[in-house]
């Protein structure tokens, strides 16, 4: 009986209940948001977000005709996180997602703040050394040190870069904010587009017509929208793009081998409405539609 119960009330997202073994994508929560340099509450959204989906969401996307019900995706539920200790946080997320891809499976994180991404892309970068990262973001994430610390979620882009160690792999848009030494780090070393997601499918048009199978990780601040439609995130930049311009960006990465994504910086206490929520629910459910390439 207790396992019975156990099985019933398990938290999970909607549609996203399939068995490990049987699932061809993982997805856990990253309850962390430590170093968060504004308005702290990100550690919340995963939870938050399973909660809403289960009572307030559809499975079906219209967008894509296509139905959750379609997919084996797995919740493992969140990581552990220890609280006021960065470094340990990126080691037990590149763990988790070192292990999710040895089993063959697409890992997807939920944060969480946005330093977290380091973590599972150095082993999403063991797995796959070519791998190219499409980033949507506010921020350029591009600084070395950020209030004196190395580990922010003001530099994750920039030790990404570093880790890469070649210019043009990591692809930005949406960057509205930054410092100005950035902004220039950013022209030099990335394929770095400012304001909007207008350049989206030309980015994905000349990656495909080049390295048509590469490997492709994509990270979403959730602050690149507007935040008139994301008011639930710590650092809101005024300027944003729109939620249908930011789907279109998204669906324009479906002729790319996306092998794991994460969304991060939902924050639900900065928006007690619920409409950031949903809106992030919906890009979850649209990434996992669309990165899904079993039909």
């Amino acid at each position: 009986m207790n396992e019975l119960l156990d099985e019933m009330t398990r938290p999970h997202f909607l549609g996203c209940d399939a068995s490990y073994e049987e699932a061809d994508t993982v997805i856990f929560g990253a309850p962390f948001d430590s170093t968060a340099s504004f308005r702290p509450g990100t550690r919340f959204a995963p939870n938050a977000l399973r909660a809403d989906s289960l009572i307030g969401f559809e499975t079906y996307s219209p967008y894509l005709d296509r139905d959750m019900s379609e997919l084996k995706v797995c919740d493992l539920g969140d990581v552990f996180a220890p609280l006021g200790n960065p470094q340990e946080m990126l080691d037990i997320l590149e763990r988790r997602t070192a292990k999710i891809l040895a089993d063959g499976k697409r890992p997807v994180m939920i944060g969480g703040e946005h330093l977290l991404t380091q973590g599972t892309v150095k082993a999403v970068l063991q797995k796959a050394p070519d791998l190219h990262i499409f980033h949507f973001d506010a921020h350029t994430d591009l600084r070395e040190r950020f209030l004196g610390q190395e580990l922010s979620h003001a530099n994750v882009i920039r030790k990404c870069q570093d880790m890469i160690g070649e210019d043009g792999r990591i692809h930005s848009f949406g960057i509205r904010s930054g410092g100005g030494d950035e902004f220039v780090y950013g022209r030099q070393h990335l394929d770095f587009h400012c304001f909007d997601v207008d350049a989206c499918p030309a980015s994905v048009a000349a990656l495909m017509k080049k390295q048509p199978d590469v490997p492709v990780y994509v990270t979403i601040d959730v602050d690149v929208l507007d935040p008139s439609v994301m008011p639930g995130t710590g650092t809101p930049e005024a300027g944003g793009v729109s939620f249908k311009e930011l789907l279109e960006a998204l669906f324009s990465l479906a002729p790319l081998n996306i092998i794991a994504f994460d969304i991060m910086e939902l924050s639900p206490p900065c928006d007690t409405s619920g409409i950031s929520n949903a809106a992030t629910w919906k890009i979850l459910r649209e990434m996992l539609l669309l990165s899904d390439k079993s039909r």
